[in-house]
């Protein structure tokens, strides 16, 4: 996978990173938690991806 993947994979981050945000805000706990699960998604994206790199 390519460089493509990789900023996807830092974008859904970021998403993740701000519905946690507005969940804290808004006092939302499903948000929160939503954008908590949205962030450790994108993390194991991304650790694929380093492996990937890794054998390549």
């Amino acid at each position: 996978m390519g460089n493509q993947d990789k900023l996807e994979n830092a974008a859904d981050e970021k998403v993740g990173e701000a519905k946690e945000a507005l969940g804290k805000a808004s006092d939302d706990e499903d948000l929160e938690a939503e954008g908590k699960v949205d962030q450790t998604k994108a993390d194991l994206k991304q650790a694929g991806e380093k492996v990937k790199d890794a054998f390549s």
